[in-house]
């Protein structure tokens, strides 16, 4: 556990004006809120995404996959910058140039767990850290529960990825019900061990997330500033139109988005036939699973493909309408 005080610490108190609003609103709302950087704007959405410390891969995908998506549609993410899941989604929101912000169970000037230094550092640059407890306080276990009532607060919504029958995650989402928050789970094997908190809450109510459009989509009517993501048809470029970033679509594209544009061809297709129709060429040599999810999921935010046939990937009409006239003019 490492002690940082290059960020200046500020003291809130709940008569402050710069005291989160949403916390004011909450039974037993912190007296005192510690912060170093920012906090989180309450005019912009804000997910909450958590889960096991101890996870499984599929689980590690999913965080990276959900947090990109969502931190690249303007949504802030709020978590625990816990090991596993926490600290995975917070990376991935902000290696996406989104922001985000960790709630701790010690002071602002610890860093815990220590392996999380890095990004210690870079929600202090990139976000903010906040907690109830003044600078020194140790991470004491009992910290952490109450923490959670915290992180749902600041949160429009929450994100279970994963999480066991007995997990301490379900505390914040016991939290999140209590103060009107929407819960969202990830669904899992049956047999999985890592999945059976979700597939609980799945059973009992909980919103199902198949992908981050799913909570993206609810955000919009929110009230909240969506304008990135206009009205859960994905992220355009700003001062262009949709119809103009698919026309040239692959001028803004990297290297690996343009193999796998190239190859999805004009026909619906699975996950497992794309990897394999690019492991066949040299180009696609090396890509695995989770980069083309990540690369299809980017497509989908930004409207250029359709996920509803059933589990397959389709280039959208109008896209593939973009391209064929780009090939007449050629």
């Amino acid at each position: 556990m490492k002690r940082t005080a290059n960020v200046k610490e500020r003291c809130l108190l709940q008569t402050d004006s710069a005291y989160p609003a949403v916390l004011r609103q909450i039974r037993s709302a912190p007296g005192r809120l510690y912060v170093r950087g920012m906090l989180p704007d309450p005019d912009r959405p804000a997910v909450a995404i958590i889960g096991a410390r101890r996870c499984s891969s599929y689980g590690r995908d999913m965080a990276r996959l959900f947090a990109g998506a969502l931190s690249a549609a303007g949504v802030q993410i709020i978590s625990g910058m816990a090991s596993g899941i926490d600290g995975i989604a917070q990376r991935a929101a902000l290696e996406t140039g989104g922001i985000s912000f960790g709630v701790l169970g010690c002071g602002t000037d610890l860093c815990y767990p220590a392996g999380n230094q890095d990004l210690y550092e870079a929600l202090l640059e990139k976000g903010g850290l906040l907690s109830e407890y003044p600078a020194g306080t140790p991470p004491v276990s009992g910290h952490f529960p109450a923490r959670n009532r915290i992180i749902s607060a600041l949160s429009d919504a929450v994100l279970v990825i994963e999480a066991k029958e007995r997990s301490g995650t379900l505390i914040t989402v016991d939290f999140a019900l209590e103060q009107g928050r929407d819960v969202y789970a990830l669904p899992g094997r049956l047999t999985d061990g890592w999945s059976e908190g979700c597939n609980r809450l799945i059973r009992q109510g909980a919103g199902i997330a198949l992908t981050p459009d799913d909570i993206l989509e609810a955000l919009v009517g929110s009230g909240k500033n969506m304008a990135v993501y206009a009205h859960g048809k994905g992220r355009p470029v700003p001062g262009r139109t949709k119809e103009t970033c698919c026309a040239d679509m692959s001028v803004h594209m990297d290297r690996r988005e343009r193999i796998v544009w190239e190859h999805m061809g004009e026909r619906p297709v699975t996950l497992q036939e794309l990897y394999e129709a690019l492991h066949g060429t040299e180009a696609g040599e090396g890509m695995g699973l989770p980069e083309i999810t990540d690369i299809l999921m980017n497509f989908r935010i930004q409207g250029l493909i359709s996920g509803e046939c059933g589990n397959k990937y389709e280039r959208k009409a109008k896209v593939l309408n973009a391209d064929a006239k780009s090939a007449d003019r050629d």
